[in-house]
């Protein structure tokens, strides 16, 4: 996995709560209440869903499915991605759902408007509709990864991602969030929403942990039924699954927020009671709530992986816990069962899951799964089984009353689409999600009618601000215009202040002529998602200090200073404290960046506006190697403890603090290579002539043994941060970078990321370049002929084709090498292996 390998070397790795309810009506028999022990198994609560069994729609779906033939049932199972599927495949086949990842769209293209989203709907619905079936027609539903607000859409109200909801405790307005969620989606016509995410995180170290509501089981429990009833409305009632309403699905069943290392679909070693008390307390109030479907986890328990382990899907979740929705996989997380591929996993259905989420790989798994149907590898009961739990849910969600998406309330009103009250309760959640760590002699809040000065390079960032999930699968690639609803954070202090009279001025880089009163930083992690942001420590710096060094700039020069840090996690900010009178985390506050003025400035008497009502919903780090980190812990010391957050009446003063890092501790972001000037510890930039070995460079200049090939220190964004390559076309040579270890990245390769270089063409080749992985080349020179000159420009090769040209991705010591024999001068200013914000360019160009 990629952030825990990378971060190895690189700069750039308590009680429960979990409720139970009385009642029966599983399919199954009746098993033992929570707690007890049935041969030899913790058992799961014994919980009551609140949408009762209807006779009548029990009738329907026994009389859809006798009616249906084996090939329509198997469909009903498969769930591709729009990037790989279309509507004459949805005609030809009849899937039973389809979804958008994170980096899927109508056309491809990412920021495509609202009413395309829901033309694209309507045109699968209507091919489900129009096409051959044995009995009744079936429509399909599109799920989508909604996770913090419709977020996929432009023009969407973006929420506070998760962590900042659990900050805020207040389980009214999580409900509140759901229901324009879900009306937002309806919109543009999708029924089916991949949320709530119940994660309880254990390993903040994790890339995904900013998706779960804490790290303790008594905030999630406490959500998880109020998101659910958010999107789909309250069971026993007329709006149920009705007008503006979507599907849930509760994920990742089970225990994705406790695997070792924080790695990302890594193994959760809980022990049973701890997997069902600790990671599992948010189900069963989601079940009773009336959740309709819930997502199998890509990760394992104890070895076993949770896609292929019947004693949870099967035993634990549909018999103990009587759920009687449909369970639906991840991204091709069947291929990851042992026995399994991506395109046949028989393992996966017997164990339980009843929805493959193929999104690419649907014709091969849809053909095998159809021979294994046959043949009584999977039993026809089983299928029988899946499709019948699927139908009951589309029963349920009146999607065989429902017309095409178009002409469904709500659809089509683009204009309520971030409208206004949406906004307004967006805005609520940003500044009751806002947790004051540091308030040093009281300076705030500030007074709207001084001088303000805003910097950092989150500070006019929606992107930045609002994280992964985000429009693109990273939250990567887009900037304020894809936001045509949103305000920065800087947008929502320059109204308040100049509302009041005051003057509030950006500068990214703290620069001013007339000193101000007070300054605003902005800063922290870059947006990222799932594995992507998985590290090995907590510590935030990045390799040039640049957001320390402002920080102490600005306080040296006697400004005073409020630092607003944008994490997905809490993180090690020692020095960053150290450096500011005010400290507050913002987490990942998403469109509303007004929220976050609310709560900083005084009204016109003074007083504060908005108190700070945050409370940490995990515990803040005082060491850099301080992980995991849970309250609860034997030896818990945290520098902020589970449920600090202070409020304008508390004392704010704080110690300085200790800055000292242990010996060997890694820093930085993962998934850089080279960045800012800096490698990580341990790794060498070398230099190679044909035939000789590597040479390591030391510091920033160095040269082959003949003279071949030179580099250099030059300067891009800061003194000597890039370095420019020089081949005088005597021969072949090339430019390495050699890992301190080699990496494991074949996690990275089966998805969407990419070998990502920032160039520019000083003087253009003269003969074939290269850029390889390994021992494994692709050309280049047409890429860098074409090249604008004098401008820097991104290169970005997917690693699947460095896979493809037989790279053993699971030991990578080579990760980067650049090699010709004629004349190129080349500068370079980073590489790193990331989801690319620029087209791919394939697998090369000569």
């Amino acid at each position: 996995m990629f952030a825990r390998a990378i971060t190895a070397a690189l700069l750039l790795g308590t009680a429960a709560c979990a409720s139970t309810v009385a009642g029966t009506g599983s399919e199954a028999a009746a098993t033992p209440a929570a707690g007890q022990v049935s041969d030899g198994q913790v058992r799961w609560p014994d919980v009551q869903s609140r949408v009762r069994r209807d006779a009548a729609q029990e009738a329907r779906v026994e009389a859809i499915l006798a009616r249906m033939s084996l090939e329509e049932k198997v469909a009903q199972t498969i769930q591709p991605d729009i990037a790989s599927v279309t509507p004459e495949d949805m005609r030809r086949y009849k899937f039973g759902s389809i979804l958008n990842g994170g980096n899927s769209a109508p056309g491809g293209t990412e920021t495509a408007p609202a009413r395309e989203w829901l033309a694209l709907a309507d045109a699968f619905w209507e091919a489900s509709m129009n096409a051959d079936w044995a009995g009744e027609k079936i429509p399909m539903i599109w799920g989508s990864d909604a996770v913090h607000g419709h977020t996929n859409v432009v023009g969407a109200t973006i929420f506070p991602h998760n962590i900042g909801l659990g900050a805020m405790r207040n389980p009214d307005l999580i409900g509140k969030i759901g229901e324009v969620t879900a009306r937002e989606m309806a919109i543009t016509g999708i029924d089916w929403d991949f949320s709530p995410t119940l994660a309880v995180v254990r390993d903040d170290r994790w890339g995904r942990s900013y998706e779960g509501f804490s790290e303790d089981p008594e905030i999630v429990a406490s959500y998880a039924g109020r998101m659910v009833e958010g999107l789909q409305g309250r069971p026993g009632t007329p709006g149920f699954l009705g007008a503006g309403k979507v599907i849930s699905s509760a994920k990742h069943f089970v225990g994705d927020g406790g695997t070792l290392n924080g790695k990302d679909q890594g193994d959760n070693p809980s022990t049973p009671e701890q997997l069902r008390d600790i990671h599992g307390a948010g189900y069963p109030p989601a079940i009773e709530a009336g959740v309709q479907a819930i997502m199998a986890s890509f990760s394992s328990v104890r070895g076993e992986k949770t896609t292929g382990d019947r004693d949870l899907l099967t035993v634990a979740l549909k018999e103990d816990m009587n759920f009687d929705g449909f369970v639906v996989g991840d991204w091709n997380a069947h291929g990851q069962v042992p026995g399994c591929s991506n395109t046949s996993c028989s393992a996966a259905m017997n164990a339980g899951l009843d929805m493959f989420m193929a999104p690419d790989s649907w014709k091969g798994l849809y053909e095998s799964t159809l021979a294994q149907a046959r043949s009584g590898e999977i039993p026809l009961a089983r299928l029988d089984e899946a499709v019948r739990r699927i139908l009951r849910v589309k029963v349920r969600a009146g999607m065989f009353e429902k017309p095409k998406p178009s002409a469904r309330p709500m659809a089509g009103e683009f204009n309520r689409l971030g409208a206004p009250e949406h906004r307004a309760i967006a805005r609520q959640a940003v500044r009751e999600s806002l947790v004051l760590l540091k308030n040093q002699n009281a300076l705030l809040p500030l007074s709207p009618r001084k001088t303000i000065l805003v910097a950092g390079d989150g500070a006019d960032s929606i992107a930045k601000q609002s994280g992964g999930w985000t429009i693109t699968w990273q939250g990567t690639g887009i900037s304020n215009k894809d936001f045509p609803n949103g305000q920065s954070i800087y947008g929502g202090i320059a109204e308040t202040v100049k509302a009041a009279g005051g003057t509030a001025t950006l500068s990214v880089d703290g620069s001013y002529t007339a000193k101000p009163d007070a300054a605003i930083v902005v800063f922290g992690e870059e947006p990222y998602a799932e594995f992507v942001g998985d590290r090995q420590t907590l510590e935030y710096s990045p390799a040039d200090k640049k957001d320390l060094e402002l920080l102490r700039r600005l306080q040296k020069a006697g400004i005073p200073v409020v630092a607003v840090f944008l994490s997905g996690r809490p993180m090690w900010v020692n020095p960053e404290i150290n450096a500011s009178d005010a400290f507050v985390a913002a987490f990942l506050p998403g469109s509303e960046g007004g929220g976050v003025a609310d709560v900083l400035f005084a009204d016109a008497a003074g007083k504060p506006r908005y108190d700070f009502k945050g409370k940490l919903s995990y515990s803040w780090p005082k060491r850099v190697d301080q992980t995991p980190l849970n309250r609860g812990d034997a030896d818990y010391d945290p520098l902020f403890a589970y449920g600090y957050g202070l409020t304008y009446a508390a004392a704010g003063n704080l110690p300085r603090l200790s800055e000292e890092r242990p010996a060997g501790a890694s820093a930085g972001a993962d998934g850089v290579l080279f960045g800012r000037g800096a490698l990580p510890p341990g790794w060498s930039l070398a230099l190679r002539e044909q035939g000789g070995p590597a040479s390591p460079v030391t510091g920033n200049a160095g040269a082959t043994g003949t003279g071949r090939l030179r580099v250099a220190g030059v300067d891009r964004r800061a003194q000597e941060d890039a370095r420019r390559l020089t081949w005088n076309g005597s021969g072949w040579s090339a430019a390495q970078i050699l890992a301190a270890q080699p990496l494991d990245i074949s996690r990275e390769a089966n998805g969407e990321l990419s070998l990502v270089v920032d160039y520019l063409v000083d003087r253009a080749p003269t003969a074939p370049v290269t850029v390889g992985m390994e021992s494994a080349t692709l050309p280049i020179g047409g890429i860098l002929r074409t090249a604008p000159a004098g401008q820097w420009a991104t290169l970005a090769v997917p690693l699947r084709c460095f896979a493809r040209a037989g790279v053993d991705m699971s030991r990578v010591a080579t990760p980067f090498s650049i090699a010709t024999a004629g004349t190129l001068e080349l500068s370079i200013s980073d590489v790193r292996i990331a989801s690319a914000a620029v087209p791919q360019d394939r697998c090369g160009q000569e």
